[in-house]
């Protein structure tokens, strides 16, 4: 599916994937036209990195796992680092958000082999941190291991937009994502 692109190439369409991505979020049904102008650049020029929305889909679905897999993977899970792996994690990724949203709700995500293969592979390391924990008595054991990272994935979305929009102060946000993680909403 990928072909190779030069470097600046590369960065070039990530850069329009990046951006598509934001724009689909506010407005799924945005058209090709809406896309390249939110990328800056002309319909033509979208038409050379992608032929179709299809493909364009496709395009942002691995865009997504790669930098979300790359921030993942700056946290290396040990037994010794479990305990911290979530908070690390959580700060990393509440700016990725937006990929994280598309990777939980975007169709072409669920119904394409290669993508959700990848996904699934993407996620390895965060079930095995739960599991971890819920061995440790930190998350309970009679919740599936797949609904806490669904629930997490929610939660680091709501936080990225609340921070967008300005309703949560971009400094604080991980703390309460952490203590919303792992204690609800429980008045204390």
């Amino acid at each position: 599916m990928k072909k190779e692109l030069s470097s600046m190439k590369q960065t070039r369409l990530n850069s329009i994937l990046d951006e598509a991505t934001k724009l689909l979020i506010e407005k799924p049904n945005a058209s090709m036209n809406d896309i390249a102008d939110a990328a800056g650049i002309g319909i033509a020029t979208l038409h050379r990195y992608v032929e179709s929305r299809e493909q364009l889909m496709i395009h942002l679905g691995f865009r997504a796992i790669e930098v979300v897999s790359a921030k993942i993977l700056e946290f290396p899970l040990t037994e010794e680092t479990c305990e911290d792996y979530f908070p690390n994690l959580i700060e990393a990724l509440i700016p990725l958000g937006d990929k994280i949203y598309f990777l939980g709700h975007d169709s072409s995500v669920n119904y394409n082999p290669d993508i959700e293969g990848a996904d699934q592979k993407l996620r390895e390391p965060v079930l095995e941190a739960v599991s971890m924990l819920q061995q440790r008595g930190y998350f309970r054991q009679d919740v599936n291991r797949n609904w806490i990272i669904d629930v997490l994935y929610s939660i680091l979305f709501l936080t990225w937009q609340q921070v967008i929009d300005g309703h949560i102060a971009r400094k604080s946000a991980a703390a309460l994502v952490v203590d919303t993680f792992y204690n609800g909403f429980r008045a204390r």
